[in-house]
């Protein structure tokens, strides 16, 4: 009797590229999405429960683009930008922020193999030899994810970002807690 063994799964094979002006409304429009509103309920890193309105501008995307010693990464399949984070050098480091993947495709793998490009993108750029990031202390799961990619917390606790607005706080008092990797 033969049996058939299926064929094992490959993941997916994304491209990666650094952002441009003209990306600016895509990256503005994914991370929204994937932060905020409804939209973002699609996927598990929502934020719609904290905070609303808008977490980015286009106009903010392109100042972070145009900024020295700061790039926003994507991932890209085929056409569409699934994947969006910002990097930033900071002494021999580089700061992750604004990590974003389209909700719709949240819990896939795409994360994971995005931050990895991320982090050999800026040990090849910038000689980076641990990335930190900051993240709202009571998304437990979120912490949860990026301790599983190896950051630890720091346990260095600073208030949430004074330019979102009270208005746009559902929840008061939200701070952020660093959280770091030695790459």
């Amino acid at each position: 009797m033969i049996h058939s063994v299926p064929a094992p799964k490959l993941a997916p094979s994304y491209q990666f590229r650094i952002a441009t002006r003209s990306d600016s409304q895509a990256i503005a429009d994914l991370v929204n999405s994937a932060y905020r509103g409804d939209s973002s309920r699609a996927g598990w890193t929502t934020e719609a429960d904290l905070l609303i309105g808008l977490r980015v501008t286009p106009e903010d995307v392109c100042e972070l683009i145009e900024t020295d010693d700061s790039v926003i990464f994507l991932c890209i399949d085929g056409d569409r930008i699934i994947g969006s984070v910002n990097l930033l050098k900071t002494e021999d480091a580089a700061y992750l922020g604004m990590f974003a993947v389209n909700p719709q495709l949240q819990g896939g793998g795409i994360g994971k193999q995005f931050m990895q490009a991320a982090e050999d993108l800026v040990k090849q750029r910038w000689q980076a030899k641990k990335m930190w990031m900051t993240v709202i202390t009571t998304r437990h799961e979120l912490i949860a994810y990026y301790e599983r990619r190896g950051y630890q917390r720091t346990g260095r606790i600073k208030a949430f970002p004074a330019e979102v607005p009270e208005e746009n706080r559902l929840v008061k008092n939200l701070q952020m807690e660093e959280l770091e990797k030695p790459l």
